[in-house]
């Protein structure tokens, strides 16, 4: 993927656009989450990303990254679709880490904590997975 299609997918949107990816990646994220466990290392990130995209206190902006980054995530069919052994969530690790790289500290330490229980949550109970 190159830097110009990264920034498309990017792009915060309206308010009805970023509601419309919010109500989407509310409904897909931890079944996408649970999937992509082994494939993307940086998942505690990706996580605490969530909860960033989600906290009112976080920047419009900054929402609006998250949500496009998180979106792009969640949808099963992308650039490179996700049941693609092997490389299925090679694009969405690169749009998650341009969308991490740019806001990073807007990501607080409660979001960091709340990422850490649900990962030690999915960890201690299989059915999660």
């Amino acid at each position: 993927m190159d830097d110009v299609k990264i920034g498309e997918i990017l792009e915060p949107g309206s308010e009805e656009k970023q509601r419309s990816r919010e109500e989407r990646v509310r409904a897909q994220f931890w079944k996408t989450v649970r999937k992509a466990a082994k494939a993307v290392p940086f998942l505690d990130e990706v996580i605490a990303a969530y909860y960033a995209a989600l906290d009112p206190a976080t920047p419009t902006r900054v929402r609006g990254i998250l949500l496009a980054s998180l979106a792009y995530f969640v949808l099963p069919l992308d650039f490179i679709p996700d049941f693609i052994f092997g490389l299925g969530f090679t694009d969405d690790a690169a749009v998650l880490m341009a969308a991490l790289t740019a806001i990073r500290t807007h990501i607080t330490p409660a979001h960091r904590a709340a990422a850490k229980k649900a990962l030690d949550d999915l960890d201690r109970d299989p059915a999660k997975r």
